[in-house]
């Protein structure tokens, strides 16, 4: 009852904003973090109030793999553009013939406030935000909530929790999805290329919201 409340007070409450032509449109910044405070209040109130029967287990997967989805395509988004560069840049410089490149701190700082991994770098690493870093806070670190690696662990987890008879292959797919993340190296990543690591990623995302839906929400024929 109390999951059912909260969203349908924010769907009444974003209504009611949206047809009083309210501040929002001048600054979208005020709206989300609006949508971020109703995100936050309904996830306390799911993990605080439901029953972890099925319907608990099915919101959660839900849940880890829209947020590993989003987390890979934000990445990618600002990855994809400078990665040859930056990269290439700090491997020849390794080899002593390059040159430093500068990145803009407030740009970097941005990418993590988006995703409330500012401080959980600040707390990790304790040098400066560098690209490299960022990737690896946000793909490999089981320990920060919005990361690839922690997300696949909750996937896994949640499904096991619900799997049946049909369900082996999917759970056997996020099993190795998620020991991939676990036993990665950023450096092996970032060789051979994030954007290719990003897009198979999502690709193999995709394949487990298909075998989930297949498992348990198609009526067998």
């Amino acid at each position: 009852t109390e999951v059912w409340e909260t969203t349908n007070q924010t769907w009444l409450e974003l209504n009611r904003l949206l047809a009083r032509n309210s501040d929002f449109h001048r600054d979208p910044s005020a709206l989300f973090e609006w949508v971020k405070f109703r995100s936050h209040l309904s996830r306390g109130v799911t993990v605080g109030t439901m029953l972890q029967d099925e319907a608990f287990h099915f919101l959660r997967l839900g849940s880890f793999l829209e947020r590993a989805d989003n987390t890979a395509r934000l990445l990618d988004v600002k990855f994809h553009a400078v990665e040859s560069e930056y990269f290439g840049a700090t491997q020849t410089q390794g080899q002593g013939n390059g040159r430093d490149v500068e990145y803009d701190f407030y740009h970097w700082s941005a990418i993590l406030r988006s995703v409330s991994g500012f401080e959980v770098y600040r707390k990790a690493y304790r040098n400066v935000i560098r690209p490299e870093k960022v990737a690896e806070l946000l793909i490999l670190r089981p320990d920060m909530p919005r990361s690839l690696a922690a997300c696949m662990h909750e996937v896994e987890g949640n499904l096991k929790f619900v799997a049946n008879e049909q369900s082996g292959e999917t759970l056997r797919r996020a099993g190795r999805l998620r020991a991939d993340l676990q036993y990665g190296r950023i450096d092996e990543i970032l060789a051979t290329g994030l954007h290719a690591f990003l897009t198979q990623f999502l690709e193999r995302v995709n394949t487990l919201g298909i075998g989930i839906s297949r498992d348990f929400l198609v009526p067998v024929q």
